[in-house]
């Protein structure tokens, strides 16, 4: 992997106050090295890892998105419940999820108006709304 890539990656690491790890530094790499914000679920970034030569196992994907959640680097966006993707971009925005493919890209956020939530439960807060379109081709 490029020196420039682990640079950006562990500069992102930096801003969480994160330990740079082999593991951790060579999964940031991948997700933002290349300077590009990235939605992948972990058994992407797994395969991933394993077509760059780096030895990750899956549950060492799973327990360092995790980690990436915590520290507010990502944001984990659940679909149907079932499967979860990990957005390298952690401000509000929707995505559209593509059924064919299985794959969540942004939407565009100045497009989306929302007029009103309902109210919490008593005793109750929002903590954040997700919105996720699922698409089929036509």
């Amino acid at each position: 992997m490029d020196s420039a890539r682990l640079e950006r990656g562990s500069d992102w690491l930096g801003t969480a106050g994160l330990r740079p790890t082999r593991q951790r530094l060579a999964l940031a790499a991948l997700l933002v090295g290349d300077g590009h914000n990235r939605h992948v679920t972990a058994e992407s970034l797994f395969e991933l890892c394993a077509a760059t030569d780096e030895k990750v196992s899956l549950a060492t994907v799973y327990n360092t998105l995790k980690a990436f959640c915590d520290a507010g680097l990502m944001r984990e966006i659940t679909v149907d419940g079932t499967k979860s993707y990990f957005d390298t971009r952690v401000d509000d925005h929707p995505h559209f999820f593509w059924e064919d493919s299985t794959t969540l890209t942004d939407a565009p956020a100045e497009e989306l108006e929302i007029t009103r939530l309902p109210k919490a439960p008593e005793g109750a807060e929002i903590a954040k709304v997700d919105v996720v379109i699922r698409l089929r081709r036509a």
